[in-house]
């Protein structure tokens, strides 16, 4: 599928089928599709020639509605909050980014976030307008990530996760649990929660699973080494949260908490710390590693952090 609109400051564009439905003109769907954006900043965008038809004619206010009509435009968000963390190139070859994330960066564009994502961000400073991410990070965990320069070879790579051939551990701190007998292999099975972007434990066969162990206790909180074996979303957190000790800063688990906007002042502190496995086209092994540490003055507060957000702790 070849976009009729080129990308524009590293951000491709987006596209939108016209459902079933009758309306007098594109303008008045569009308005009742995207209410938030009002009918004036929409004209404009129209009128600066940003949405098109499947061949790239630009598209008018009074443009018939026509269902089943696939038009293309650019996503844009006004208010962006700059986000004052950067991240660091690891590795690069011919196929391969390696990135070490920041907290509070999000990976690619999704709700309140475009420019100040890790995708367009390196798309702009490294020039690289088809690099396409190879897995992913929640927007609060740091660490390595792989992106792929070469859209041909992304597939290969994505494979070896779902094949489970790469081997992956994180870092995390929270909460010592002296009945706690580690290491640990916790197994259980994750389905998404009442909210939508969370996830619960559930009875029935296990689909996730991770191995716990402990590095370091320094009072009341640890240093935990987290193997997973699986991939499911926000499954660390989650497993962690489960067995009484939450992540230390984590917003969602074990109860979602008031959104804290822009206060960048408590990273979950969760760190992707390497990556390995064997490359699909060298056959060689590849490991990378974070440079990366967890937030150190949080061993020196442990009496006054471990309790943050343990409302379900025994």
């Amino acid at each position: 599928m070849t976009a009729p609109l080129p990308a524009r400051e590293g951000i491709a564009p987006s596209y939108l089928w016209l459902p079933e439905g009758r309306w007098p003109d594109l303008l008045t769907f569009l308005v009742q599709r995207f209410p938030h954006l009002g009918e004036a900043v929409l004209r404009e965008r129209m009128a600066r020639g940003d949405l098109v038809d499947e061949a790239g004619r630009a598209l008018y206010p009074e443009h018939p509605y026509r269902q089943g009509m696939r038009i293309w435009y650019y996503r844009e968000v006004p208010t962006e909050t700059p986000i004052p963390f950067e991240a660091v190139v690891l590795h690069r070859d011919a196929r391969l980014l390696v990135v070490d994330k920041p907290h509070f960066l999000p990976m690619a564009p999704a709700g309140r976030f475009l420019q100040e994502t890790l995708l367009i961000r390196l798309r702009r400073q490294l020039d690289l307008p088809e690099l396409t991410p190879i897995h992913r990070l929640d927007r609060e965990t740091a660490g390595v990530v792989l992106f792929c320069l070469d859209p041909a070879s992304r597939g290969a790579y994505q494979s070896l996760f779902e094949r489970r051939e790469v081997s992956k551990q994180y870092e995390a701190l929270a909460r010592y649990r002296e009945d706690l007998m580690l290491p640990l292999l916790h197994r259980s099975r994750m389905e998404e929660g009442k909210d939508f972007f969370t996830m619960e434990e559930v009875a029935g066969e296990p689909n996730s699973e991770t191995l716990i162990e402990l590095l370091a206790r320094r009072g009341e909180l640890a240093h935990y080494r987290l193997s997973p074996q699986t991939g499911r979303k926000h499954q660390l957190r989650l497993h962690l949260a489960s067995l009484g000790i939450p992540i230390l800063n984590d917003p969602f688990y074990p109860v979602v908490l008031a959104d804290k906007g822009d206060d960048f002042s408590r990273p979950l502190q969760l760190l992707a710390r390497s990556i390995a496995f064997r490359d699909p086209y060298t056959g060689g092994p590849r490991q990378f590693e974070s440079s990366r540490t967890l937030d150190e003055p949080a061993w020196q507060t442990a009496g006054e952090v471990a309790v943050q957000n343990s409302s379900t702790l025994p």
